[in-house]
């Protein structure tokens, strides 16, 4: 059968109104409009589906049956559309975001919150794991964006926005004072006990190719998951940490640690959002990247 699906939607209102002329009130449509409907799909079907009374009309067993169904889809339809609606309207909807420890504690944090508090009925799903990681799960779409820190692979289509600068600095305890205020050369980290990341985190990489550009190859002491535990060793004397300074600032402004000084500076990075181009995001995190966009409008990207 081809019939029109149109007159499907009719014969429901028809149905559920009991009433021609109902049904055209609900359609906005003219009476003989929706007669016409449902004498085409009785025609189509080869049965008849009403029976005309004086208050309107009333289903026939071939209608009752075709009902059952029609009305389960219909209203099944009904409640998709008013689902879009939802979720265009931030009512309904799921953001799933891709961050390391770092990003999240020290940038992404606060905007959830607020993302939060003003769409309150959208899943936020947050994927926490190291540059790498993240940036994989954004290739293979378990993700709407990642928030991540430089470098990024160099082969990529994405999108991306700096959002803030990240500083990796090596901080120590009481038990290295003697190296505390003097500008070292990186090569005597060499001699020094070092407590790093593990080799497949971005910081690690980006650290050992800086050292390694300055003629240092480290082998650190401890290899660690997390950039906490890092400050924890350092407090406790187990060696000299690398850390993204956010980190380590707790324990340098309350005197358990300090910063080691040299003559060359490592380069700042960037911590940045980014965002596949060939997926399509759904608008509950196009919302939430608007705000972080416009939040960190000033910064240059």
């Amino acid at each position: 059968m081809n019939i029109n699906l149109e007159y499907y939607k009719i014969f429901y209102h028809v149905a559920t109104e009991l009433s021609i002329t109902g049904a055209a009130k609900k359609l906005c449509i003219s009476q003989p409009a929706v007669s016409q409907a449902i004498k085409q799909l009785e025609q189509g079907l080869g049965i008849e589906l009403f029976t005309r009374c004086a208050k309107g009309v009333s289903l026939t067993r071939a209608g009752t049956l075709l009902f059952s169904y029609v009305g389960n889809g219909y209203e099944t339809i009904l409640a998709g559309e008013q689902k879009l609606v939802q979720m265009m309207n931030l009512q309904y909807g799921e953001v799933r975001i891709g961050a390391s420890d770092m990003t999240l504690q020290f940038y992404l944090l606060p905007y959830l919150e607020q993302f939060h508090q003003l769409y309150p009925e959208i899943k936020v799903t947050v994927t926490n794991a190291p540059t790498p990681q993240t940036i994989d799960h954004l290739n293979q779409g378990r993700i709407d964006f990642a928030v991540v820190t430089k470098p990024l692979p160099g082969n990529f289509d994405y999108e991306v926005f700096t959002v803030r600068k990240i500083q990796d600095i090596f901080v120590a305890g009481e038990k290295f004072l003697e190296l505390k205020g003097k500008r070292l050369e990186y090569t005597q980290l060499s001699d020094l006990p070092l407590i790093c990341l593990e080799g497949d985190t971005s910081t690690r990489k980006y650290v050992d190719s800086f050292l390694e550009k300055n003629g240092v190859v480290v082998e650190p002491e401890f290899e660690l998951a997390t950039s906490e535990i890092i400050v924890q060793f350092a407090m406790r004397n187990l060696g000299i940490g690398c850390v993204v300074e956010d980190f380590a600032k707790k324990a340098i402004d309350c005197g358990e640690l300090f910063s080691l000084e040299f003559e060359k500076v490592i380069p700042q990075r960037d911590m940045c959002v980014i965002i596949d181009k060939r997926s399509t995001m759904s608008v509950a995190a196009t919302k939430l990247k608007e705000l972080l966009k416009v939040k960190d409008a000033s910064i240059d990207s």
